[in-house]
């Protein structure tokens, strides 16, 4: 075993620079240099602006103070996503951050729900969840603003630029040590007798050797693809779209940032609005296979709410994984360990984890066969896990009006997924297993938003008297619009708590 004394990250961008901003916490009490390689001649794909609510923890443990993270990169809340035309054209319904009600007598509040539902009570279940409510609103407030009240906590994440947040962490790390170091790796030395990476070379032909490389090159995996050879395992078959073009745009239009994203279905893909405080962040995921690069740029102008702010960023992708995620010293973060769509906004969640996974199984005293594979497990798990919850949102729609969706819609998809979809049409049994990213109410809400219906419900929710669960369901409710009715408008709120600078000049 060779002690890790020298850390490399080669590539910068959000995942560069958020493993660079967690990593540099070993730095105190540990003789440990961390260096981070990047170019400002490759520019980062920068797209990836909806978050979820475990980003919010992750900041919170580099020590980031919301409100300046939040200033510095004209951030907005996010409460959920709101889908369109997704079980068929002219369907909407919102995926919350926060949980429908809460279990009651042990048992989940939509097997109560399907039963009161029975029981002639028309109220919806949207009804019963703060976030969606608060979104469907234009409102919102942090759990704290309503401190020494019994009320719902309010579940969120955020809207961020990404390209100001790496230069936000980026500030962060240097000033905890991490050495930035300009240029573009044309080479990388592989150990003869270990097959480590011993080193790379930079096009002025400075060699940066390294005992831990973490690889952070985008799409093209430098080091644990080109170097490695890892192999990468194609997901095509389930998540089609292999194509998108980005594109910020204006709101002109006057609106206020809503507290939600939003994923708007077309027929060969979908379209992503992602509210910041000063643009709006969009975007058109398409497959190529029914689509024209130039029919989606049309679809994506044609549906913009304001003037275009850039030219059109046409990506290729292959949706999927690298066979490995850590192989030898060598660990893949963002875009080089793999890609599935931005449609529930986990492509910044994976590197948060990834992240997560390398600090608890570090050792410095060297890499062993045992981290590797433990690491290479567990994300294993976590990327089947969130793949299998974005083929739902394809292959549960009656839509039949395009080539795409026909195909998508009757398509084979993973075993794993069918056993989730008919015990949820069953009895609304949702089995969450282990450390499962997303939650019973995730699954229902895409189930029963995009036309899964529940047959029966759990046995044991009839064992409360009609009276009894009447009095819990309005509770929930009442808890419910008292706090939404107090919330200032979402865009109240970020002028108080967190403009960005433009805004603050402007207000003052």
């Amino acid at each position: 075993m060779k002690p890790i004394r020298h850390i490399v990250i080669v590539g910068g961008g959000t995942a560069g620079w958020m493993a660079a901003a967690a990593l540099s916490r070993l730095k105190e009490g540990n003789d440990l240099a961390i260096e981070l390689i990047e170019s400002e001649e490759i520019g980062t794909v920068g797209v990836g602006e909806a978050t979820i609510p475990p980003f919010v923890e992750f900041n919170q443990l580099l020590g980031i103070d919301e409100r300046e993270m939040m200033s510095a990169t004209q951030a907005s809340f996010k409460l959920g996503i709101q889908f369109m035309n997704w079980g068929k054209q002219g369907d909407s319904y919102i995926h919350p951050f926060g949980a429908y009600g809460y279990p009651i007598d042990g048992v989940g509040f939509h097997q109560h729900w399907h039963r009161a539902r029975a029981e002639a009570d028309q109220r919806p279940i949207q009804a019963f969840n703060l976030e969606t409510m608060a979104a469907y609103f234009g409102k919102f407030s942090r759990t704290e603003d309503f401190r020494g009240q019994d009320l719902p906590p309010v579940n969120y994440a955020y809207h961020i630029d990404a390209t100001r947040y790496a230069r936000f962490l980026r500030a962060l790390s240097e000033k905890r040590g991490v050495v930035r170091s300009e240029g573009k790796v044309v080479d990388v030395t592989l150990d003869g007798e270990s097959g480590h990476v011993a080193s790379v070379t930079k096009s002025d032909g400075t060699v940066i050797a390294g005992d831990l490389f973490v690889d952070c090159s985008g799409f093209r995996g430098l080091l644990i693809e080109q170097a490695l050879e890892t192999g990468y395992e194609d997901w095509r078959h389930l998540l089609p779209c292999d194509r998108a073009v980005a594109l910020p745009c204006l709101r002109e239009d006057g609106s206020p940032p809503a507290p939600f994203t939003r994923a708007t279905a077309h027929s060969a893909g979908w379209q992503w609005c992602v509210p910041l405080q000063h643009r709006n962040g969009n975007g058109h995921v398409y497959c190529s296979a029914f689509m024209q690069d130039d029919e989606a740029h049309d679809i994506l102008v044609g549906n913009l709410a304001g003037k275009p702010q850039a030219d059109p960023n046409f990506l290729r992708f292959v949706t999927g994984r690298r066979k490995k995620f850590w192989n030898r010293n060598v660990i893949a973060l963002g875009l080089a360990a793999g890609f599935m769509e931005p449609l529930e906004s986990t492509s910044i969640h994976l590197i948060n984890t990834g992240v997560n996974k390398l600090i608890a199984l570090l050792s410095l005293a060297g890499i062993t066969q045992v981290q590797e594979d433990a690491f290479n497990r567990f994300t294993t798990k976590e990327y089947v896990r969130i793949r299998d919850f974005l083929v739902l949102h394809y292959n549960a729609t009656t839509r039949d009006d395009s080539e795409f969706w026909n195909h998508v819609r009757t398509m084979k998809v993973p075993d794993s997924l069918v056993e989730k979809v008919e015990l949820f049409r069953l009895n609304g049994q949702i089995f969450r297993e282990e450390d499962e990213l997303f939650t019973e109410t995730s699954w229902a809400a895409v189930m029963m938003g995009q036309g899964i219906t529940m047959q029966g419900h759990n046995p044991m929710a009839d064992r409360i008297p009609a009276t009894d669960l009447k009095k819990e369901f309005d509770e929930i409710e009442r808890s419910v619009r008292f706090a939404v009715d107090r919330m200032p408008t979402h865009h109240d709120y970020l002028k108080r708590y967190c403009p960005a600078p433009e805004q603050a000049a402007v207000a003052a």
